[in-house]
C-alpha cells in the first residue's frame, strides 16, 4: 500500500483513485476530517485497512461492529471504511444507521471485541469521522490514535484473507429495550424532546414515550440538512430554542441531544438552561444517597461544586477533576471505580449498576426522568435551586489553527504559571493553585476559577470561567484571562463570549 497523500486536487483522477488523508484528522480520542476537503473515499478505505491492521497486530479477534449516523454522506464513508476492514481480514458486523451509544451497546449485545462508529458527532455538516473502541466500554485514547495514525499515514496497512461483511438486524430494538427495561414513570411528566433533526430523532421520542412521559417533539423529523440548526445541546442556539418550547408548552423540562446521541442537554420547567456540570451535581447528589461513599469524576471544565457542595460532602461523596474528552473520562471512571463521570459538554459516563460506562445521551434522559420520579413533588428548577449559586460562562471557543493550538496552549500555560508564581490575580482574586492536567485551570482564593485548554476536535481553544460570588466577578475573571490569551496572535475570535 502507498502512503496516503496529505492533499489531492478535487475532481481529478487521483482524487478518485489515490488515498488522501490530512494528518490533523487524527486527534486525541477520535478521528475527524472535513469531507471531501481533508479526506476522500480511498483515504477512508486506507483508514479501514489501517484499523484492521491495528487489530491484527494487537491479536484482537478479527470482528468489529460498524455503524453510521444520519448524514447524507455517512453511508458512503462507512462503506469505504468497511472495504478497508475487510481487506485487512476483519469480519464486519454492520448494525446500520445508529447512535454512537447504540454502537457501543452493540459490542456488549453482539459480544464483539471492537467497534467503529462513523459520525461527525456534534460537528456541523461537512465533517466526518470515526469513533473507535477495542476494550469495551473504552474508546481509543491518544496512544491508540497515535498508533493508528502511524500505520495509516505510513502506508503500513497489511491486506489479509478471511475478511467478510454481514448485516446485523435488531440492534436498535435491543438497545431501546435495554434503556427502557421495566421502568415506567409513576408521576406525570411532560418533556420537550429536542433532536435538531439529527439521528436521535429515530430514538429519543420513542424511548421517552415508552417510559410514560408525555413527549412534546421539537425538530424530531429526521432531516440530514439540519434545516433549523446543527444538533448540539451545548450551543446556546439550541438551548434557547428548547427554553422557548418549555415556556410555550408548560413542560416539566426539555431534553436535547446532539448529532450522534452521546450527549444530553437540559432545560428546566422555568425555561432555564442547566449546564451539564450543574445537572451532574444534581444527579451526583441523588446517586450519593442511593450509593453511599460514591466516587465521581468531573472534567476540568466543570463546576467547582463537585468538590465544594455541602450536600455531596455530607454524603461522603468524592470527586476528582480529570482531562476533558470522552475517551479520557471513560478510562478514568473505569480506572478509579467511579459510579459516574460528568463532563460539561453534556457527556455523562454512568458506570454499573446504573449504566455500562460509556457516554449515552439516551441513558441520561432516562436517568433524569427516574430522578424526577424519585422526587415526586419536586420540580427540576426546585432541585437546581438547592445548589449553592455560582455564575458560570458558556464554553467559549476562540479560533486557533490545529497546527498551532498545542504550541499556543503550552505558552499560555507557562504564562499563567509565571503569573501564579509572581503572586498575580485574575478578576482581582489571588491565584491559589494551577491545575495543569488538561490545559490550565486557574484556581482562585474564593473557589472561582478560569480554564484555557485546546479543543481535541476542532481548531479552537476552549475557555470557561466560574465565580461563586457574582456575575461581575465572572466577567472580571474572563477579561483578565482573555488578556493573557490575547498575547498569542494565532488566537482568533470567539464563537460566543461573555
Amino acid at each position: 500500500m502507498t502512503r496516503p497523500h496529505a492533499d489531492v486536487t478535487p475532481n481529478s483522477w487521483a482524487f478518485l483513485s489515490e488515498p488522501m488523508i490530512a494528518p490533523t484528522g487524527f486527534r486525541e480520542y477520535d478521528a475527524r476530517w472535513r469531507y471531501p476537503q481533508q479526506i476522500n473515499l480511498p483515504g477512508v478505505t486506507a483508514l479501514g485497512l489501517g484499523l484492521g491492521t491495528q487489530m491484527q497486530r494487537r491479536g484482537i479477534r478479527p470482528a468489529i461492529a460498524v455503524g453510521n449516523d444520519y448524514r447524507d454522506y455517512s453511508l458512503a464513508i462507512k462503506q469505504a471504511l468497511v472495504l478497508g476492514l475487510v481487506q485487512a481480514g476483519i469480519t464486519v458486523h454492520d448494525i446500520g444507521p445508529a447512535l454512537s451509544p447504540m454502537a457501543y451497546f452493540s459490542q456488549f449485545h453482539l459480544d464483539l471485541p471492537a467497534v467503529a462508529m462513523v459520525t461527525a458527532s456534534h460537528n456541523p455538516n461537512g465533517w466526518t469521522g470515526v469513533k473507535i473502541g477495542f476494550d469495551r466500554p473504552l474508546t481509543h485514547g491518544p496512544d491508540e490514535m497515535a498508533e493508528l495514525r502511524d500505520i495509516v499515514l505510513g502506508g503500513a496497512g497489511e491486506p489479509r484473507p478471511g475478511g467478510g461483511w454481514a448485516q446485523v438486524d435488531g440492534v436498535r430494538a435491543a438497545y431501546i429495550d435495554d434503556l427502557v427495561g421495566d421502568f415506567r414513570l409513576s408521576r406525570p411528566l411532560r418533556v420537550v424532546c429536542a433532536t435538531g433533526n439529527g439521528t436521535a430523532s429515530a430514538f429519543a421520542p420513542e424511548i421517552l414515550a415508552r417510559i410514560g412521559a408525555e413527549v412534546i417533539p421539537l425538530h424530531c423529523d429526521l432531516d440530514y440538512d439540519f434545516p433549523n440548526y446543527n444538533p448540539n445541546p451545548e450551543a446556546m442556539e439550541m438551548l434557547h430554542d428548547m427554553s422557548a418550547a418549555v415556556t410555550a408548552s408548560g413542560a416539566d423540562m426539555a431534553l436535547g441531544f446532539d448529532g450522534d446521541g452521546d450527549r444530553c442537554g437540559v432545560v428546566d420547567d422555568t425555561g432555564t438552561e442547566i449546564f451539564a456540570d450543574k445537572m451532574g451535581v444534581i444527579l451526583a447528589r441523588d446517586y450519593a444517597r442511593l450509593h453511599p461513599g460514591a466516587k465521581f469524576v468531573a472534567d476540568v471544565k466543570s463546576t467547582g461544586l463537585f468538590q465544594s457542595d455541602p450536600e455531596l460532602r455530607r454524603l461522603g461523596a468524592t470527586t476528582e477533576y480529570w482531562k476533558t474528552g470522552h475517551s479520557h473520562m471513560k478510562r478514568r471512571v473505569q480506572a478509579t471505580g467511579a459510579l459516574a463521570g460528568f463532563e460539561k459538554s453534556g457527556h455523562y459516563f454512568l458506570a454499573p449498576p446504573v449504566g455500562r460506562g460509556y457516554d449515552c445521551g439516551m441513558r441520561v434522559a432516562v436517568e433524569i426522568c427516574k430522578l424526577m420520579d424519585r422526587h415526586a413533588h419536586a420540580t427540576l428548577s426546585g432541585l437546581c435551586a438547592t445548589l449553592p449559586r455560582t455564575w458560570a460562562s458558556p464554553t467559549m471557543s476562540p479560533h486557533c489553527p490545529d497546527t498551532q493550538k498545542y504550541a499556543v496552549l503550552d505558552r499560555l500555560v507557562q504564562k499563567l504559571a509565571d503569573l501564579h508564581a509572581a503572586g498575580g490575580t485574575l478578576g482581582g482574586r489571588a491565584i491559589s493553585d494551577l491545575v495543569t492536567v488538561n490545559g490550565a485551570r486557574v484556581m482562585l482564593d474564593n473557589g472561582a476559577w478560569g480554564l484555557v485548554r485546546a479543543s481535541s476536535n476542532t481548531p479552537n481553544l476552549v475557555v470557561v470561567c466560574e465565580s461563586p460570588d457574582s456575575e461581575a466577578e465572572l466577567r472580571a475573571i474572563f477579561a483578565d484571562l482573555d488578556a493573557v490569551i490575547r498575547t498569542e496572535p494565532a488566537v482568533g475570535a470567539y464563537d460566543q463570549s461573555l
